[in-house]
């Protein structure tokens, strides 16, 4: 996976290098603890680190990005 994509409120944001199914699994675990900071990259080009407020009822979407398994 090269990255997931995260559409939050009205932002864009991304998280690098992590399995669809273990980010899922992180934040389903975090939401129902009553909530849970998702750090997060934010911007083009030069990221910058960012932590997205997950709890009940907030709506995000997760939107995988599949990368180049070929390239080495």
């Amino acid at each position: 996976m090269k990255r997931t994509d995260i559409l939050y409120g009205d932002g864009a944001y991304s998280v690098g290098g992590r399995d669809l199914g273990e980010l899922q699994a992180e934040i389903t675990r975090g939401v129902a603890d009553g909530g849970y900071w998702l750090k997060v990259n934010h911007g083009e080009g030069g990221l910058q680190e960012a932590y997205l407020l997950l709890t009940s009822g907030t709506p995000v979407a997760l939107i995988p990005i599949p990368g180049d398994d070929s390239a080495g």
